[in-house]
């Protein structure tokens, strides 16, 4: 179980056994609050550490949200309001005691909030889509999960918080796959935001694509796919070119997929891309361990392409 190390300088620094996590179907959520009633929390492997709420520099035409800036270790970083930007801040209440740095998509980001309360391990299979979360939140709540007392938290989509605080990442030029209309891609991601983004490379490079939006759909989806070329006589690498995964998923995480695709010799020759906002060096060793073909971080257009456009035309030279 992970918990909290004090440190000299008063920071909390998270620690655990990531690495035990990977292909295990399990995830570590930290638990905050935003000071109403609610109970919200976020991937542990997107936190880095936690503090005391600093003194934080404001700074002119900051986009909505966005408090100010901070030095962290040398580095000048934004410090967001999680309150503000999901739309639960109360005008003359503070907007946070704590601040949580978090670390994604490439980017390092404090997080102010009421309050942090501990570290829980729960089941991707018993975290479900945001069916009953409250409007007000919806947009940025990727999934909820419950506790042993009935109590319901919210996990936020920080990716979705990023791309409407900075805007979305841009896709540029692509340079198109020659014929590539004759390439199948089938993509899993739960944030919507993702799934736009993935969506708007794949078809600058001109290949068709299917998707799903939990691991395991994705898993329920490619058995079908996988059974129908089976009964055809057909080895489903002749409909299907590559399958792109992200790692953190409601009900089937990416490594429990990826490991389950990998043991399935019916998915023999078809590569598997995990594309991931954990974009550390200990993520992509698990992706390595369960058996993913590439690691590409989010979100990088040209990154992106670049690591599928291979992977799709070696299995189509000679």
């Amino acid at each position: 179980m992970s918990s909290y190390q004090p440190e000299e300088n008063g920071l909390l620094n998270v620690v655990d056994g990531r690495t035990s996590l990977a292909g295990s179907n399990r995830m570590e959520i930290l638990l905050f609050s935003l000071g109403t009633t609610e109970t919200f929390g976020i991937n542990v492997f997107k936190v880095r550490e936690v503090s005391v709420a600093p003194f934080i520099t404001r700074a002119p035409n900051m986009p909505a949200g966005v408090e100010g800036l901070i030095s962290l270790r040398g580095n000048v970083i934004p410090v967001l309001s999680l309150a503000k930007i999901l739309g639960l801040a109360r005008p003359g209440e503070p907007l946070g005691a704590s601040m949580m740095v978090t670390e994604y998509s490439k980017r390092t980001l404090g997080f102010l909030v009421s309050g942090v309360d501990r570290i829980i391990r729960v089941e991707w299979d018993k975290v479900r889509a945001p069916d009953n979360v409250s409007s007000s939140v919806h947009n940025y709540i990727t999934a909820i999960t419950e506790l042993p007392d009935g109590k319901l938290v919210s996990i936020v989509d920080v990716e979705t918080v990023l791309a409407t605080t900075f805007g979305d990442a841009v896709v540029g030029n692509i340079t198109p796959i020659p014929d590539g209309q004759n390439y199948d891609v089938f993509y899993v991601d739960d944030s919507g935001v993702a799934r736009r983004k993935i969506a708007e490379v794949l078809d600058k490079l001109g290949v068709k694509h299917k998707h799903a939006i939990n691991g395991l759909e994705a898993w329920t989806r490619l058995q079908g796919m996988a059974g129908h070329a089976q009964q055809t006589g057909r080895p489903l690498s002749d409909e299907l070119d590559l399958i792109l995964v992200d790692a953190e998923m409601p009900e089937m995480d990416g490594y429990v997929l990826t490991r389950n695709i990998k043991a399935d010799s019916r998915f023999d020759g078809i590569p598997v891309v995990m594309h991931s906002s954990l974009s550390s060096e200990a993520n992509r060793a698990m992706g390595k361990r369960v058996g993913v073909d590439a690691y590409v971080a989010k979100f990088d257009a040209d990154a992106l392409a670049d690591t599928l456009r291979p992977l799709l035309t070696r299995g189509h030279q000679g």
